[in-house]
């Protein structure tokens, strides 16, 4: 801080005090750090931003088509579980997909029963994962299907240990 002092106004000697800030420039890693503590008191509203915005896509992409597609689609969509050995009640597993894909996502999206949703949707897209790596010829195929669909299931699978954050109906 500097300080200047001085002023004479007629006989009287009267001293003025004047201070201004003699601050070096914020220097980038000053900023940085700054803005990245901004951002980590917002952890909440990015959960919120994530939630939202990921289960509006998904809903857009993946669950409205299936659930309007009926019991054609979801026989269709039950037919992954013939990897598992499992060939019975395909219509069943398609629907259960279908759910998890829709109304799992809904959860998500406002925070309520916000882990076991989680939990349902990562073991759907693991299902569809296994299912796209075995529908391709070729590993180089192979893995670009089913890799969409296993990061989701590693999205999914880390929000259940995340939480929804405080932005939601379940308050962790």
């Amino acid at each position: 801080m500097r300080t200047l002092l001085s002023e004479k106004t007629g006989n009287a000697d009267r001293s003025v005090r004047i201070t201004h800030s003699a601050r070096r420039p914020e220097s980038r890693a000053a900023r940085n750090k700054r803005m990245w503590a901004i951002l980590s008191k917002n952890r909440d509203a990015g959960l919120l931003l994530l939630r939202v915005t990921l289960g509006a896509f998904f809903l857009w992409a993946h669950g409205w088509e299936k659930l309007a597609g009926g019991t054609e689609t979801w026989h269709a969509i039950g037919g992954a579980m013939k990897h598992f050995g499992i060939t019975f009640w395909l219509t069943f597993w398609g629907f259960m997909a279908t759910m998890a894909e829709t109304v799992g996502i809904v959860l998500i999206m406002i925070g309520l029963a916000f882990r076991p949703a989680c939990l349902f949707v990562a073991i759907t897209v693991a299902v569809v994962g296994i299912h796209a790596w075995h529908g391709e010829k070729g590993h180089t195929a192979a893995l670009h299907s089913a890799s969409h669909w296993w990061e989701l299931g590693i999205l999914f699978f880390s929000l259940m240990f995340i939480g929804p954050g405080k932005y939601s109906v379940d308050r962790d």
